[in-house]
Parts: C-alpha cells; sequence; structure tokens
C-alpha cells in the first residue's frame, strides 16, 4: 500500500470511527438491531400478542391460538452494495461523489462493527466487480475503506439489478444491506431499470438506499457552447447551455427521473436519503436511521 493511500486510509478511518461511537452506534442499534429475528420456539396466545405472529397450524392442531416467538439474532450480517461507475468520479462542491461513498460507508462499517455485525462489500458497476465475503475485524474494515479508495473497475456503465440480483443470490440468510450509489440507472421512460430485481430482493434481506449526488447534476449552467463527455458511456457531444429551453429539458429530465426513483422505492417500502456533495451527512444518516425506529 503507497503512502498516500495508507493516509487517507487513516484519515478516514479516524474520522469515521469517531462518529460511528459518538453519534451512530446507538442509532444504528435502534434501526437494525431487531430486524435480524430467529424463530425461537410457539406458545399459546396472551392478550396483547401480535396476532401477525399466530401459527395457524399448530393452533388448528391444539384448538387453543398459539403464536411464534421469534428473538432477536445477537449479530446481523450488513452487506455495502458499493456504486464504482464512472459516474462518481464526478464533483462541483466539496468533495468528489466516490470521496463522499467512502466516508458514507466507512461510518456504516464501524457503526456495524460496533454492534458485534460482519460486514461485507460488493463493489458493482454494470456487472459485479468484486465481492468481499462478510468478517469482523478492524483489519477486515480497512480492507473495505482500501479498495473503496483504490479500486479500478473494468466497466464504467450502471447496472443496478446485477448487484441487487448478486445479493439475493449470495447471501443466503437474511442481511442488512446498503445500496450507496448516485442511481443513475434509468430507462428511457427515466423510470428506474432495477425495479423488478429491487421487488425481489426486499422480500429476502432488509435493504436500506443512500443516493450520493452533486447538486451541479440538477442543472445546467448557462455558459454557451460546452462540449460535454458522458462518465460511463464515454460519448461526448456539444451542448448550448445559453439555450434556456435546453437547461430546462434537462432539469425536468433530472426531476422527473428523481421522483420516479423514489416512487419505486416508497413501493417496496424501502427506507433511502439523499446526499449531497458539499452537505454535512450526519444528520442524513440519523434522519434515515430515526425513520426506522
Amino acid at each position: 500500500m503507497s503512502d498516500d493511500l495508507l493516509k487517507n486510509v487513516r484519515k478516514i478511518e479516524i474520522k469515521t470511527r469517531g462518529l460511528s461511537h459518538q453519534i451512530f452506534a446507538g442509532e444504528y442499534h435502534s434501526a437494525f438491531k431487531g430486524r435480524g429475528m430467529a424463530f425461537s420456539e410457539v406458545r399459546e396466545y396472551r392478550y396483547g400478542d401480535d396476532v401477525r405472529n399466530m401459527d395457524w397450524n399448530v393452533t388448528a392442531r391444539m384448538n387453543v391460538p398459539f403464536i411464534k416467538v421469534f428473538e432477536e439474532e445477537r449479530e446481523l450480517t450488513v452487506v455495502l452494495l458499493i456504486d464504482v461507475s464512472g459516474s462518481r468520479i464526478f464533483g462541483t462542491r466539496t468533495k468528489l461523489k466516490k470521496d463522499l461513498l467512502a466516508e458514507v460507508a466507512a461510518v456504516l462499517s464501524f457503526s456495524a462493527s460496533i454492534n458485534n455485525d460482519k460486514v461485507g462489500a460488493l463493489f458493482f458497476s454494470d456487472k459485479v466487480e468484486q465481492f468481499i465475503p462478510p468478517k469482523k475485524g478492524r483489519s477486515h474494515l480497512l480492507r473495505i475503506i482500501r479498495e473503496m479508495l483504490e479500486f479500478e473497475p473494468s466497466g464504467s456503465e450502471t447496472n443496478i439489478s446485477e448487484a441487487l440480483r448478486f445479493l439475493t443470490n449470495a447471501i443466503k440468510k437474511r442481511c442488512t444491506a446498503f445500496l450507496l450509489s448516485d442511481m443513475i440507472d434509468v430507462d428511457e421512460r427515466q423510470y428506474p431499470r432495477f425495479e423488478e430485481a429491487m421487488k425481489i430482493v426486499v422480500n429476502k434481506h432488509d435493504i436500506a438506499a443512500i443516493r450520493l449526488y452533486d447538486p451541479r447534476e440538477a442543472e445546467l449552467p448557462a455558459m454557451g457552447l460546452v462540449r460535454f463527455a458522458d462518465a460511463e458511456t464515454k460519448r461526448e457531444q456539444w451542448i448550448d447551455t445559453s439555450d434556456r429551453n435546453v437547461r430546462n429539458a434537462y432539469a425536468a429530465w433530472y426531476r422527473t427521473s428523481n421522483e420516479n426513483l423514489n416512487r419505486v422505492l416508497n413501493k417496496y417500502h424501502v427506507d433511502h436519503v439523499q446526499i449531497a456533495t458539499d452537505q454535512d451527512y450526519v444528520q442524513p444518516l440519523i434522519r434515515l436511521f430515526k425513520s426506522r425506529a
């Protein structure tokens, strides 16, 4: 590991480990512990029990109402789905999206570690680039951070469906997954291409989405004739940004894409939050955790 990379890894570790201890550990525990429940036993129904836990087979056999009893699993498995497509190399404010992603992922990793959970990472572009199986330990977490900082994907485009399908197939036991991406993965209608994969994965795993974006992506500035290059497809195009109609059309595309994304996430009850590159991520993450309480 180069001295510069080692320095950056240590810098992120010091900052995010401190935040995890001071701010996020309790919030994380209340938000995600209890989501992993294991069947323990059945017992007779008592007044006030949740009828959704009724065991109808035992009830029918015994002719007396019985419910299933679940115990909180002592440790969870946390998997970070990390978007390493070309669009992450963008930022016009205080940091690039990839740097924000690394810090947010590190905070989640250390928060999980403090709660004795295993942490894994899945790096994806238009395919699954690398999978680091869930484990515990500081050296394991530092490996994930190091990969986030230096990983060079072979693909540049985005396919969130591939990541979700891999998660569904690779992790057999129910896990808590965080999807960290700018979510720029839409069809010609500006609709998320990963809806079907999301529909399947939410029935097996507990997933939350964190959308990372740069404020400049929301609208084009009036700068005259500018050559733009797509970071993912590598296509280049000259655009007259002084044309108000062009700027309005782009803003409408962005707004519609974002609205459709929120519509799909809400449809499948996926907790989500958006964090900008010029924004302190502490409050958005706390808001995400609290929304699950």
